[in-house]
């Protein structure tokens, strides 16, 4: 009985180890990316899309390849379809205006056929075929943007729980101080030396703290199960953040990153509309192959029976081959000029894809100068805040030994405190924003 008990308490240790190792996960920024690439939703879609591109591809490609198909067929005829001829025909002495009706065939018919057909000429086929590679390579492009986005979305999403995370952390020290320093004014106002405005104020200014601290709490919640969706992790499995906020700040300050030249050839926004530009650029040609004639060859073989009686299946059946082999030729002669109005409507949309060309490199270049001023205007936010916090933190400890010696008003040391609390957020958002801002940054310049 003991041996069974712990058989299978360690059957339980095992499994409640499994689950927890399984349902786990612990990110650094760069594995949450990885692992995201990999596993987003977006991106395992975009890679599907890929795949069918790849097919779609081949599929064209086999348009011109030999394609050999077979059939085989059974007919029972139960009553035949007669024809009218002249009784004369078979019997002389019938009247001349006489006419009767004669059947033709047998009952049971058979046949089975082998076709090859293979296209010779098609300008419609040359055209699909680059079709297709374009076609291959806008999914390809596809996949990359998605991974750029999910990659950008990422890092403000993992930024966003550190931001919480930081944020949760300096609202309990700002509320075990203010609890320190109000529980020594509520002892000093017992002993009669100050008066109970100066507690109550400090008790409003707790409240706002406690209701701040519980906000972001819930925010951190949101935030990660916001994570957990980008990456494509369940939202019931544990997720931990290994990086910390100041050292992702600290790596994300390149002020060698403004100097790099922006080549916009190289941005995949850029790329994609060249993709549609080629796009209506083979549209164009498709319409003008439909004015070409398309040539095709065909081998047809094949055996037929017939018989009154049901015996085809026997080997005494006599079976009749038979064979052809033909050529067509499809010339278009005249359309009314409907391709001619096909053709000038697909040279309008090319040249509206170039239009939307020109416009996409100009908008990326006014995205890169601003990403560029926001990024480095982030770097100068991030030091003035820094500075700023250390005045505050000093203006705030003198405010609170004057407060406490008599020297200063309860409303001194509430402005204190509220100018150090600003001074806090406003650091904690710098922060953030510098890893924001370069993100957007690297996916223009990439």
């Amino acid at each position: 009985m003991r041996k069974l008990t712990l058989i299978t308490c360690l059957t339980i240790s095992y499994g409640l180890f499994a689950q927890e190792r399984v349902n786990s996960f612990a990110f650094s920024l760069k594995e949450a990316i990885d692992y995201a690439q990999k596993n987003n939703y977006s991106v395992v879609n975009a890679s599907k899309d890929l795949e069918i591109a790849k097919k779609k591809k081949w599929e064209t490609t086999t348009m011109g390849l030999p394609q050999i198909s077979g059939s085989v067929s059974y007919l029972k005829t139960f009553e035949f379809q007669k024809q009218g001829v002249a009784a004369n025909t078979f019997n002389p002495a019938a009247p001349a205006d006489e006419i009767i009706g004669i059947a033709f065939g047998t009952k049971h018919n058979a046949i089975t056929s082998v076709s090859l057909n293979q296209l010779i000429f098609d300008g419609s086929y040359l055209v699909g075929l680059q079709s297709a590679k374009t076609y291959l390579k806008i999914s390809e492009n596809a996949i990359v943007k998605t991974n750029q986005e999910i990659k950008e979305i990422v890092i403000n999403s993992y930024g966003n729980v550190l931001f919480a995370e930081e944020n949760i952390s300096v609202l309990n020290k700002n509320k075990a101080i203010l609890e320190k320093i109000l529980s020594d004014t509520k002892q000093i106002y017992k002993n009669g030396l100050i008066e109970e405005e100066s507690v109550e104020q400090l008790q409003i200014t707790l409240n706002s703290l406690n209701s701040a601290l519980d906000n972001v709490t819930k925010q951190k919640q949101i935030a990660l199960n916001m994570l957990k969706l980008i990456v494509g992790i369940d939202l019931e499995n544990d997720l931990k953040l290994t990086d910390k906020l100041d050292d992702l700040t600290q790596q994300n300050i390149d002020l060698n990153l403004l100097s790099q030249t922006f080549e916009v050839e190289k941005n995949i926004d850029f790329q994609i509309g060249k993709n549609i530009e080629q796009s209506k650029l083979l549209l164009v040609k498709l319409e003008k192959s439909k004015a070409l004639p398309s040539l095709g060859a065909q081998i047809n073989f094949g055996y037929n029976t017939f018989s009154n009686q049901f015996n085809i299946m026997n080997s005494s059946q006599k079976w009749y081959n038979f064979s052809n082999v033909g050529l067509g030729l499809n010339v278009p002669v005249f359309s009314s000029f409907g391709r001619t109005a096909r053709t000038q409507q697909a040279k309008i949309e090319l040249e509206k894809a170039k239009v939307q060309v020109t416009e996409t490199a100009q908008k990326l270049k006014l995205q890169y100068q601003k990403a560029k001023s926001d990024y480095e205007y982030c770097i100068q936010k991030y030091a003035i805040a820094q500075a700023n916090l250390k005045l505050a933190e000093r203006i705030e400890a003198k405010q609170e030994i004057k407060f406490r010696e008599g020297l200063s008003t309860s409303f001194d040391f509430a402005d204190a405190q509220k100018q150090l609390y600003t001074a806090q957020q406003e650091l904690l958002q710098a922060m953030l924003d510098v890893i924001n801002k370069r993100a957007i940054l690297e996916k223009l310049i990439n």
